[in-house]
């Protein structure tokens, strides 16, 4: 998810050289959206995973 952030941020940046001020806006939304889904679902994931040990 990380990787399609990213990827949506490189498009923004070249549509905004170019001058496509509005692809490039619209890019730079759904990279962060994406950034912010994938950093809820880490911290989900690290809170879920912690198992507490058992006792034998």
């Amino acid at each position: 998810m990380v990787g399609w952030a990213i990827t949506f941020f490189l498009i923004a940046l070249v549509a905004a050289v170019f001058g496509f001020g509005g692809i490039a806006g619209d890019a730079a939304w759904i990279g962060q959206v994406l950034l912010v889904i994938f950093l809820i679902l880490a911290v989900v994931s690290v809170v879920m995973g912690r198992k507490p040990s058992s006792l034998p």
